[in-house]
């Protein structure tokens, strides 16, 4: 069971990028997928959408610290059995061992952040057959990432993930599938991987709840910059 995914979020300029992520698909990943543990990689194009990016400005708190990287345009998750995979050897051995052209490709993007995540909870959705090469997860990605306001709200949010949110989205039509994550490394603590068939189908079908208790529980979060994500999964293609 793959219960360990590395998240890498970033941004790409537009010269170059084509050349980028030519190499990345044809080249990188099959490499990385050599590595002992690793399961699977899904690479997502996100999608920006200002009527999107200006609700989730009215309805969501996200970090002001400076420190966070921004990056948002794409993508790259890995998955492994557990979140040592990606410990043993870390990303900055990984980044030791590089050559020329590793440097030269990877330097290409900007404003990254990575978490390596445990998936504690999961759903499988009406659509869960349908994940394809294998485990990989589904052609749509959602994923918000994010701390906590106050140190006693946390009981309470993974409480209403696992008996309003989760349970819901068993329910709902085109969704693969769902993940609640928590990290080993990186800024945010938590996240929620959704996987649906398509982004258009998840536009549609996923609907948030509009209870007191889902109200405050989105009030207690403070997201990472741009989140939550929404994406295509452009490698492997769907």
């Amino acid at each position: 069971m793959d219960r360990g995914i590395w998240a890498t979020w970033y941004d790409l300029p537009a010269d170059g990028k084509e050349e980028y992520l030519s190499w990345l698909h044809e080249v990188h990943l099959p490499k990385a997928l050599k590595r002992p543990g690793y399961l699977w990689a899904a690479h997502v194009e996100n999608v920006w959408d200002e009527e999107r990016e200006a609700h989730k400005s009215r309805i969501l708190t996200h970090t002001g610290d400076p420190g966070v990287p921004a990056g948002n345009g794409y993508l790259l998750l890995f998955g492994a059995e557990l979140p040592t995979t990606f410990l043993d050897p870390s990303p900055a051995q990984l980044a030791g061992e590089w050559g020329a052209e590793e440097r030269e490709m990877l330097g290409r993007r900007g404003g990254e952040r990575s978490c390596v995540f445990m998936e504690h909870n999961r759903i499988d959705g009406f659509e869960a057959a349908t994940r394809s090469p294998g485990i990989t997860p589904g052609p749509a990605i959602q994923v918000g990432s994010f701390n906590i306001n106050a140190r006693e709200n946390e009981d309470e949010l993974g409480s209403w993930y696992a008996q309003v949110r989760m349970p819901r989205l068993k329910e709902m039509a085109g969704c693969v599938g769902a993940r609640n994550l928590v990290s080993v490394s990186g800024w945010a603590k938590h996240a929620i991987m959704y996987e649906w068939i398509s982004l258009e189908s998840l536009k549609e079908n996923f609907t948030t709840e509009t209870i007191e208790r889902s109200r405050n529980a989105v009030k207690s979060l403070i997201h990472a910059p741009g989140s939550p994500t929404l994406g295509e999964r452009i490698w492997p293609p769907a």
